[in-house]
């Protein structure tokens, strides 16, 4: 494994074979175009005077120069910040405070909160695209990329930093479903174990495509797929968002073999228009993330010819952290697999003491995917870290017998009703199963009787064709009757972060 900037690797292995398509503007960027790009991306960096240890933010969809940066960071040392756009301009000017990145890049479409943002920070504004003569909301500061890249054409090539696997590349910002967002630290030997993790996982080759649309402020759209078919020669197709149709469209006209989402978009594109007649050949996988898939919804694919992997990982240890086969789909329905190949994992039971064979407690993630902590927050990493360097997910699992993990739920969603744990999750499942049921969210609320009972909220096909009485029977008879929720509350929609979480916490703000 190898610190620093890939592309001038992989331009020397895969030359003018097709890395990146930007879906809007129609660019295709080879392998050596890419690290023509990032050559020139560096020369930028350097005469902006950002050094090793520096941070870059960017506040833009999907394109181009992210990838452009995020490797041009790594030439220098310095790190990648992507921040999360739809966060209001007072949340972002509390992560550029935290951060303090020594540029700020942003596209037009983000100017004005860029502006807003940038009045109490020292950061240097950069726009990425070239503002009209009429455009009052680029910052007046603000450099051009265009033209900087211009003035830079001649400048030496900058030479790769002397940088080390446990150096840090990538600062995310968790999306703050409980509260303000951290800044995960994410190493070099994070993206690139996980990059092999992947591949060694589904057998990714330089044949592989995808399509991005996951923004790219989230471990989702970096990590799941777009660094690892990076790192084999593959190719990514880059969109700044995502539509149901467009996605479908471009899977069968690009031909991906790879087609990656939440529950949320995969039910999204399997009731699109396009979902019967496209043509899906070329997917050989479906991989799902963020939540747990209603069983309806795989079949939903199953019956396209799709085989569908559930799998799990987190923005601090990387995405790809346990992997089902698609073997044992079948077999293992519903299971989130076994650790990848460079993953350790470890069951603790309420004590804190290990489950050894098969048995449930809180799952801790181990090896070289792990982060290295929060940004300026040691009190944080040192709660999210055990003495021997293992990540405390919060998530309770149950390990069969034959060392397959299932997520039960997160440790701190579990209440306690007449002395019974209930896990949300695994009433969600149930829920969720439910032929009128879209999504569900369940979460403890007082009781007089029994301290705590679950109150579930419902996205459902049919308000007018779903009672309270047929849900509950439809629970009692999958699951024991201190779990089935007291009250069914119908909403248009759950509230969600950007990775396609529900968030939890703003159902307890409401219950």
């Amino acid at each position: 494994m190898w610190a620093g900037d890939w592309t001038k690797n992989l331009a020397e292995l895969f030359e003018e074979k097709e890395a990146l398509l930007e879906v809007k503007t129609g660019t295709r960027v080879s392998y050596r175009k890419l690290a023509a790009r990032v050559d020139a991306m560096a020369r930028v960096l350097v005469s902006l005077g950002v050094k090793q240890g520096d941070r870059v933010a960017i506040l833009a969809k999907n394109r181009l120069e992210h990838l452009d940066l995020l490797f041009a960071t790594a030439r220098l040392g310095a790190l990648y910040a992507p921040l999360n756009w739809r966060m209001a301009a007072p949340e972002l000017s509390f992560v550029l405070d935290d951060l303090e990145p020594a540029a700020l890049f942003f596209d037009a479409e983000h100017a004005f909160v860029a502006g807003k943002i940038l009045a109490q920070a020292h950061a240097q504004a950069v726009a990425l695209d070239t503002p009209r003569p009429t455009d009052e909301d680029t910052p007046q500061a603000a450099v051009v990329l265009a033209d900087r890249l211009a003035e830079v054409s001649g400048a030496p090539e900058v030479a790769q930093a002397p940088l080390s696997l446990n150096d840090v590349w990538v600062v995310l910002y968790t999306s703050g479903t409980t509260g303000r967002p951290k800044g995960a630290l994410l190493p070099h030997r994070q993206v690139a174990f996980n990059a092999l993790n992947t591949i060694v996982a589904l057998g990714l080759t330089a044949d592989d495509r995808t399509v991005t649309y996951t923004p790219m402020f989230h471990t989702g759209a970096l990590h799941v797929l777009t660094t690892p078919l990076l790192s084999c020669g593959g190719s990514v197709v880059l969109d700044d968002g995502f539509d149901a149709d467009r996605c479908l469209g471009l899977t069968a006209e690009e031909r991906c073999t790879l087609l990656f989402g939440v529950p949320t978009t995969f039910e999204m594109m399997s009731v699109a228009p396009r979902f019967a007649d496209t043509d899906l050949g070329h997917v050989r996988v479906a991989l799902c993330g963020g939540a747990p898939c209603p069983k309806s919804l795989i079949e939903t694919y199953a019956q396209r010819g799709i085989k569908f992997k559930q799998g799990y990982g987190l923005t601090e240890v990387g995405p790809n952290c346990l992997n089902l086969r698609v073997e044992d789909i079948d077999k293992k329905r519903g299971a989130a697999g076994r650790p990848n190949l460079h993953i350790q994992a470890r069951v603790v039971d309420e004590r804190g003491d290990v489950v050894t064979g098969p048995g449930r407690g809180e799952l801790l993630l181990g090896g070289p995917c792990v982060c290295a902590g929060y940004w300026r927050r040691p009190d944080a990493t040192k709660d999210a870290l055990s003495d021997d360097g293992f990540f405390r997910t919060g998530d309770v699992v149950e390990r069969d017998a034959d060392g397959f993990y299932t997520i039960v739920d997160r440790k701190k969603d579990m209440f306690i009703s007449g002395g019974e744990n209930v896990y949300p999750a695994e009433v969600e499942k149930a829920l969720s199963d439910h032929p009128q049921v879209r999504a569900a969210a369940v979460v403890g609320v007082p009781d007089e009787k029994w301290g705590e009972v679950g109150r579930a909220y419902l996205e459902v096909t049919d308000k007018d064709a779903v009672a309270q009485e047929t849900l509950r029977d439809w629970l009692k008879q999958r699951l024991a009757t201190y779990k089935v929720p007291k009250e069914f509350v119908v909403v248009d929609e759950l509230p969600r972060n950007p990775s396609g979480k529900v968030q939890k916490h703003r159902l307890g703000e409401r219950a």
